[in-house]
Protein backbone atom coordinates (compact mmCIF):
# COMPACT_ATOMS: atom_id res chain seq x y z
CA UNK A 1 0.00 0.00 0.00
CA UNK A 2 1.32 3.71 -1.00
CA UNK A 3 2.09 5.59 2.02
CA UNK A 4 0.18 8.92 2.28
CA UNK A 5 3.59 10.91 1.32
CA UNK A 6 4.23 8.90 -2.04
CA UNK A 7 -0.11 10.02 -2.95
CA UNK A 8 0.30 13.61 -1.34
CA UNK A 9 3.11 14.04 -3.95
CA UNK A 10 1.77 12.18 -6.88
CA UNK A 11 -1.62 14.09 -6.37
CA UNK A 12 1.04 17.06 -6.91
CA UNK A 13 2.53 15.80 -9.74
CA UNK A 14 -0.69 15.53 -11.66
CA UNK A 15 -1.66 18.74 -10.78
CA UNK A 16 0.97 19.62 -12.21
CA UNK A 17 0.63 18.35 -15.06
CA UNK A 18 -2.62 19.54 -16.02
CA UNK A 19 -0.95 23.25 -16.55
CA UNK A 20 0.34 21.94 -19.32
CA UNK A 21 -2.96 21.23 -20.98
CA UNK A 22 -3.25 22.71 -24.49
CA UNK A 23 0.52 23.85 -24.84
CA UNK A 24 2.47 20.73 -25.43
CA UNK A 25 0.86 18.99 -28.25
CA UNK A 26 1.72 17.08 -30.00
CA UNK A 27 3.65 15.93 -26.43
CA UNK A 28 1.69 14.79 -23.12
CA UNK A 29 1.31 16.80 -20.29
CA UNK A 30 3.55 15.25 -17.61
CA UNK A 31 3.95 16.47 -13.92
CA UNK A 32 7.23 15.56 -11.63
CA UNK A 33 7.72 16.19 -7.93
CA UNK A 34 11.14 15.11 -6.73
CA UNK A 35 11.66 14.84 -2.88
CA UNK A 36 15.46 14.22 -1.49
CA UNK A 37 16.96 11.34 0.82
CA UNK A 38 14.56 12.45 3.96
CA UNK A 39 11.17 12.68 1.87
CA UNK A 40 11.11 16.51 1.08
CA UNK A 41 10.06 17.73 -2.04
CA UNK A 42 12.91 19.92 -3.54
CA UNK A 43 11.93 20.56 -6.66
CA UNK A 44 8.80 20.36 -8.89
CA UNK A 45 7.76 20.89 -12.59
CA UNK A 46 5.55 20.20 -15.56
CA UNK A 47 6.34 19.86 -19.54
CA UNK A 48 5.04 23.42 -20.32
CA UNK A 49 5.11 23.44 -24.21
CA UNK A 50 6.23 21.00 -26.85
CA UNK A 51 9.94 20.86 -27.92
CA UNK A 52 10.79 22.21 -24.26
CA UNK A 53 12.06 20.76 -21.53
CA UNK A 54 10.18 17.53 -19.96
CA UNK A 55 8.90 17.88 -16.56
CA UNK A 56 12.02 15.86 -15.18
CA UNK A 57 14.00 18.25 -16.08
CA UNK A 58 12.54 21.00 -14.85
CA UNK A 59 12.31 19.23 -11.18
CA UNK A 60 15.61 18.42 -11.20
CA UNK A 61 17.02 21.70 -12.11
CA UNK A 62 15.00 23.03 -9.16
CA UNK A 63 16.10 20.20 -6.85
CA UNK A 64 19.73 20.32 -7.79
CA UNK A 65 22.12 17.97 -5.66
CA UNK A 66 19.18 17.29 -3.74
CA UNK A 67 17.98 15.05 -5.77
CA UNK A 68 20.64 12.47 -5.24
CA UNK A 69 19.37 9.73 -3.43
CA UNK A 70 16.31 10.98 -3.87
CA UNK A 71 12.31 9.65 -4.94
CA UNK A 72 10.86 11.12 -8.36
CA UNK A 73 7.50 11.16 -9.15
CA UNK A 74 5.59 11.27 -12.73
CA UNK A 75 2.65 11.35 -14.14
CA UNK A 76 3.77 9.28 -16.94
CA UNK A 77 6.97 7.23 -17.35
CA UNK A 78 10.27 8.78 -18.39
CA UNK A 79 10.85 8.80 -21.76
CA UNK A 80 13.89 6.67 -23.26
CA UNK A 81 14.19 8.46 -26.35
CA UNK A 82 15.86 11.24 -27.90
CA UNK A 83 13.63 13.82 -29.41
CA UNK A 84 13.90 17.33 -29.45
CA UNK A 85 15.09 16.60 -26.01
CA UNK A 86 17.17 14.05 -24.51
CA UNK A 87 15.82 10.68 -22.50
CA UNK A 88 14.32 11.28 -19.31
CA UNK A 89 15.33 8.21 -17.40
CA UNK A 90 19.27 8.57 -18.71
CA UNK A 91 18.54 12.28 -16.78
CA UNK A 92 17.13 10.57 -13.71
CA UNK A 93 19.87 8.32 -13.01
CA UNK A 94 22.62 10.92 -13.92
CA UNK A 95 20.77 13.10 -11.23
CA UNK A 96 21.34 10.49 -8.51
CA UNK A 97 17.70 9.50 -8.21
CA UNK A 98 17.33 6.20 -6.23
CA UNK A 99 13.85 5.91 -6.46
CA UNK A 100 11.04 6.44 -9.24
CA UNK A 101 7.15 6.30 -9.22
CA UNK A 102 5.16 6.58 -12.43
CA UNK A 103 1.70 6.54 -12.51
CA UNK A 104 0.51 5.66 -16.23
CA UNK A 105 2.80 3.59 -18.71
CA UNK A 106 4.10 5.59 -21.93
CA UNK A 107 1.79 3.51 -24.80
CA UNK A 108 3.82 5.63 -27.13
CA UNK A 109 6.29 2.57 -28.86
CA UNK A 110 8.85 4.75 -29.91
CA UNK A 111 9.22 6.39 -26.23
CA UNK A 112 8.72 3.40 -24.02
CA UNK A 113 10.61 1.51 -21.83
CA UNK A 114 12.09 3.99 -19.44
CA UNK A 115 11.14 2.19 -16.48
CA UNK A 116 13.28 -0.61 -17.84
CA UNK A 117 16.23 1.87 -18.44
CA UNK A 118 15.79 3.12 -14.90
CA UNK A 119 16.01 -0.49 -13.19
CA UNK A 120 18.76 -1.94 -15.37
CA UNK A 121 20.61 1.29 -13.55
CA UNK A 122 20.15 -0.05 -10.00
CA UNK A 123 16.60 2.53 -9.71
CA UNK A 124 14.08 1.28 -8.26
CA UNK A 125 10.78 1.75 -10.06
CA UNK A 126 7.44 1.30 -9.14
CA UNK A 127 4.05 1.85 -11.35
CA UNK A 128 0.32 2.60 -11.01
CA UNK A 129 -0.24 5.18 -7.69
CA UNK A 130 -3.06 7.15 -8.78
CA UNK A 131 -2.67 5.99 -12.49
CA UNK A 132 -6.57 6.92 -12.91
CA UNK A 133 -6.62 10.56 -12.01
CA UNK A 134 -3.14 10.78 -14.00
CA UNK A 135 -5.06 9.21 -16.85
CA UNK A 136 -7.74 11.61 -16.93
CA UNK A 137 -5.39 14.48 -16.95
CA UNK A 138 -3.75 12.83 -20.05
CA UNK A 139 -6.40 11.34 -21.62
CA UNK A 140 -6.52 13.40 -25.19
CA UNK A 141 -2.85 12.26 -25.56
CA UNK A 142 -3.21 9.02 -24.31
CA UNK A 143 -6.27 8.57 -26.50
CA UNK A 144 -4.47 9.82 -29.84
CA UNK A 145 -1.57 7.32 -29.17
CA UNK A 146 -3.57 4.19 -28.45
CA UNK A 147 -6.32 4.84 -31.28
CA UNK A 148 -4.27 6.82 -34.13
CA UNK A 149 -6.68 9.75 -33.89
CA UNK A 150 -7.36 12.97 -31.71
CA UNK A 151 -9.18 12.30 -28.39
CA UNK A 152 -12.71 14.57 -29.49
CA UNK A 153 -14.82 16.42 -26.43
CA UNK A 154 -18.16 17.08 -27.81
CA UNK A 155 -19.86 20.30 -25.76
CA UNK A 156 -23.08 21.76 -26.22
CA UNK A 157 -25.23 24.09 -24.07
CA UNK A 158 -28.91 23.74 -24.23
CA UNK A 159 -32.17 24.17 -21.93
CA UNK A 160 -33.07 21.82 -19.32
CA UNK A 161 -35.54 19.87 -22.13
CA UNK A 162 -32.85 19.50 -24.34
CA UNK A 163 -33.31 22.20 -27.02
CA UNK A 164 -30.07 24.41 -28.00
CA UNK A 165 -32.08 27.21 -29.94
CA UNK A 166 -36.22 28.30 -29.74
CA UNK A 167 -38.10 27.28 -32.41
CA UNK A 168 -37.32 30.88 -34.06
CA UNK A 169 -33.90 29.64 -34.20
CA UNK A 170 -32.83 32.32 -31.50
CA UNK A 171 -29.76 31.23 -29.04
CA UNK A 172 -28.02 33.90 -27.75
CA UNK A 173 -27.84 33.37 -24.83
CA UNK A 174 -29.59 30.08 -23.39
CA UNK A 175 -26.62 29.76 -20.80
CA UNK A 176 -25.25 31.91 -18.22
CA UNK A 177 -21.84 34.35 -18.79
CA UNK A 178 -19.96 31.65 -16.35
CA UNK A 179 -20.31 28.64 -18.67
CA UNK A 180 -19.74 31.04 -21.88
CA UNK A 181 -16.64 31.54 -20.47
CA UNK A 182 -15.72 27.80 -19.13
CA UNK A 183 -16.56 26.96 -22.58
CA UNK A 184 -13.26 29.16 -23.36
CA UNK A 185 -11.36 27.28 -21.03
CA UNK A 186 -12.22 24.07 -23.18
CA UNK A 187 -11.14 25.54 -26.12
CA UNK A 188 -7.47 26.78 -24.03
CA UNK A 189 -7.13 23.01 -23.61
CA UNK A 190 -8.20 22.02 -27.07
CA UNK A 191 -5.54 21.54 -30.27
CA UNK A 192 -8.67 22.32 -32.61
CA UNK A 193 -12.45 23.59 -32.33
CA UNK A 194 -14.50 22.01 -35.36
CA UNK A 195 -18.25 23.34 -36.55
CA UNK A 196 -20.35 22.58 -39.20
CA UNK A 197 -21.53 24.75 -41.94
CA UNK A 198 -24.87 25.44 -40.55
CA UNK A 199 -22.97 27.33 -37.55
CA UNK A 200 -21.12 28.87 -39.70
CA UNK A 201 -23.71 30.39 -41.33
CA UNK A 202 -26.00 31.19 -38.78
CA UNK A 203 -23.82 32.53 -36.26
CA UNK A 204 -20.24 33.37 -38.43
CA UNK A 205 -18.35 32.14 -34.63
CA UNK A 206 -14.75 33.41 -33.91
CA UNK A 207 -13.82 29.98 -32.24
CA UNK A 208 -10.85 31.24 -30.96
CA UNK A 209 -9.62 31.63 -27.11
CA UNK A 210 -10.86 35.17 -25.05
CA UNK A 211 -10.04 35.34 -21.13
CA UNK A 212 -7.35 33.58 -20.49
CA UNK A 213 -4.08 34.84 -20.26
CA UNK A 214 -1.31 32.80 -22.19
CA UNK A 215 -3.40 30.28 -23.96
CA UNK A 216 -2.13 28.91 -26.57
CA UNK A 217 -5.03 29.44 -30.04
CA UNK A 218 -6.61 26.39 -31.03
CA UNK A 219 -6.38 25.44 -35.10
CA UNK A 220 -10.32 26.58 -36.12
CA UNK A 221 -11.82 24.32 -38.11
CA UNK A 222 -15.08 24.62 -40.17
CA UNK A 223 -16.86 21.43 -41.48
CA UNK A 224 -17.77 22.91 -45.26
CA UNK A 225 -18.38 20.18 -47.47
CA UNK A 226 -19.93 22.27 -50.17
CA UNK A 227 -17.40 25.51 -49.64
CA UNK A 228 -20.21 27.69 -49.47
CA UNK A 229 -20.87 28.60 -45.72
CA UNK A 230 -17.25 30.35 -45.52
CA UNK A 231 -17.61 33.56 -47.10
CA UNK A 232 -14.60 35.91 -47.77
CA UNK A 233 -14.20 37.94 -44.71
CA UNK A 234 -15.87 35.68 -41.67
CA UNK A 235 -14.59 35.90 -38.62
CA UNK A 236 -12.98 32.61 -38.31
CA UNK A 237 -10.74 34.04 -41.40
CA UNK A 238 -8.92 36.97 -39.40
CA UNK A 239 -5.93 36.61 -38.00
CA UNK A 240 -6.54 35.25 -34.13
CA UNK A 241 -5.87 31.90 -34.67
CA UNK A 242 -4.93 29.13 -37.73
CA UNK A 243 -8.06 28.26 -39.76
CA UNK A 244 -8.99 25.12 -41.68
CA UNK A 245 -11.61 24.63 -43.50
CA UNK A 246 -12.79 21.12 -44.73
CA UNK A 247 -14.13 20.64 -48.22
CA UNK A 248 -15.12 17.86 -50.26
CA UNK A 249 -13.08 16.76 -52.97
CA UNK A 250 -15.18 17.82 -55.67
CA UNK A 251 -16.11 21.50 -53.66
CA UNK A 252 -15.58 24.65 -55.78
CA UNK A 253 -12.94 27.05 -53.62
CA UNK A 254 -11.00 30.39 -53.78
CA UNK A 255 -10.17 29.62 -50.00
CA UNK A 256 -6.35 28.94 -49.29
CA UNK A 257 -6.59 27.17 -45.69
CA UNK A 258 -8.44 24.05 -47.16
CA UNK A 259 -8.19 20.26 -46.59
CA UNK A 260 -10.00 18.13 -49.20
CA UNK A 261 -11.95 14.79 -48.07
CA UNK A 262 -13.93 11.95 -49.24
CA UNK A 263 -17.29 12.63 -48.79
CA UNK A 264 -19.59 10.39 -46.87
CA UNK A 265 -23.54 9.39 -46.84
CA UNK A 266 -24.17 13.09 -45.22
CA UNK A 267 -21.53 15.61 -45.49
CA UNK A 268 -17.69 14.89 -44.95
CA UNK A 269 -15.94 11.53 -44.02
CA UNK A 270 -15.57 11.93 -39.96
CA UNK A 271 -12.87 9.59 -39.85
CA UNK A 272 -10.99 11.07 -42.88
CA UNK A 273 -10.87 14.15 -41.19
CA UNK A 274 -10.16 13.15 -37.84
CA UNK A 275 -6.70 11.49 -40.07
CA UNK A 276 -6.12 14.95 -41.91
CA UNK A 277 -6.10 16.61 -38.14
CA UNK A 278 -3.96 13.96 -36.48
CA UNK A 279 -1.17 14.24 -39.32
CA UNK A 280 -1.21 18.11 -38.62
CA UNK A 281 -0.50 17.87 -35.07
CA UNK A 282 -4.11 17.91 -33.26
CA UNK A 283 -4.67 15.45 -30.71
CA UNK A 284 -7.56 16.88 -28.95
CA UNK A 285 -10.41 18.08 -30.58
CA UNK A 286 -13.15 20.16 -29.31
CA UNK A 287 -16.89 19.81 -30.91
CA UNK A 288 -18.77 22.54 -30.93
CA UNK A 289 -20.90 21.81 -33.84
CA UNK A 290 -24.75 21.42 -34.04
CA UNK A 291 -26.84 18.59 -33.49
CA UNK A 292 -26.07 17.47 -37.43
CA UNK A 293 -21.62 17.63 -37.04
CA UNK A 294 -22.35 15.72 -33.52
CA UNK A 295 -24.67 13.40 -34.95
CA UNK A 296 -22.34 12.57 -37.81
CA UNK A 297 -19.78 12.03 -34.71
CA UNK A 298 -21.12 9.92 -32.77
CA UNK A 299 -22.64 7.66 -35.53
CA UNK A 300 -19.04 7.13 -36.70
CA UNK A 301 -17.89 6.04 -32.94
CA UNK A 302 -15.88 9.50 -32.46
CA UNK A 303 -16.89 10.76 -29.82
CA UNK A 304 -15.32 10.31 -26.47
CA UNK A 305 -16.31 12.70 -23.90
CA UNK A 306 -19.61 14.82 -23.66
CA UNK A 307 -19.63 17.98 -21.67
CA UNK A 308 -23.07 19.59 -21.58
CA UNK A 309 -24.02 22.52 -19.92
CA UNK A 310 -27.70 22.61 -18.92
CA UNK A 311 -29.69 26.02 -18.18
CA UNK A 312 -32.58 26.28 -16.26
CA UNK A 313 -34.42 27.33 -18.99
CA UNK A 314 -37.46 25.16 -20.51
CA UNK A 315 -38.45 25.59 -24.71
CA UNK A 316 -40.27 22.51 -25.20
CA UNK A 317 -39.97 23.40 -28.83
CA UNK A 318 -36.48 24.19 -31.24
CA UNK A 319 -33.95 21.76 -32.33
CA UNK A 320 -32.18 19.28 -29.81
CA UNK A 321 -28.54 18.96 -28.93
CA UNK A 322 -28.40 15.84 -31.17
CA UNK A 323 -29.66 14.84 -34.50
CA UNK A 324 -29.49 11.42 -36.03
CA UNK A 325 -26.49 9.84 -35.17
CA UNK A 326 -27.75 5.84 -36.41
CA UNK A 327 -29.33 4.98 -33.52
CA UNK A 328 -33.17 3.48 -34.38
CA UNK A 329 -33.90 1.32 -31.18
CA UNK A 330 -33.08 1.73 -27.79
CA UNK A 331 -31.16 -1.51 -27.31
CA UNK A 332 -28.44 0.52 -29.60
CA UNK A 333 -28.80 3.68 -27.34
CA UNK A 334 -25.23 5.36 -26.14
CA UNK A 335 -25.22 4.73 -22.45
CA UNK A 336 -22.94 7.24 -21.00
CA UNK A 337 -21.22 7.04 -17.79
CA UNK A 338 -21.10 10.59 -16.18
CA UNK A 339 -17.54 11.59 -14.23
CA UNK A 340 -18.55 14.75 -12.69
CA UNK A 341 -21.48 17.61 -12.02
CA UNK A 342 -20.52 20.59 -11.23
CA UNK A 343 -23.06 24.26 -10.94
CA UNK A 344 -21.30 26.85 -13.05
CA UNK A 345 -23.09 30.21 -12.67
CA UNK A 346 -26.50 29.26 -13.15
CA UNK A 347 -26.14 26.21 -14.92
CA UNK A 348 -25.12 22.58 -14.01
CA UNK A 349 -21.95 21.02 -16.50
CA UNK A 350 -21.88 17.22 -16.67
CA UNK A 351 -19.18 15.25 -18.03
CA UNK A 352 -19.47 11.31 -19.07
CA UNK A 353 -17.66 9.23 -21.41
CA UNK A 354 -18.90 5.99 -22.56
CA UNK A 355 -19.49 3.26 -20.61
CA UNK A 356 -16.49 0.76 -20.56
CA UNK A 357 -14.79 3.19 -22.75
Amino acid sequence: MAQQADITAMRRAVALAARGLGATSPNPVVGCVVTDASGHQVGEGFHQRAGGPHAEVHALREAGVLARGGTAYVTLEPCNHTGRTGPCAQALTEAGISRVVYAVGDPNPQATGGADTLRAAGVTVEQGLLADEAEAVNIAWLTSVRQGRPFVRWKYAATLDGRIAAADGTSRWITSAESRADVHRLRAEADAVVVGSGTARTDDPHLAVRGIEGAVQPLRVVVDTEATAVKPGARVLDDAAPTLIAVAEDAGTTLTDVVRLPRAERGLSVPALLDALHARGVRSVLLEGGPTLAGAFVAAGAVDQVVGYLAPVLLGAGPAALADAGISTITHALRLDITETTRVGTDLRITATLKGA
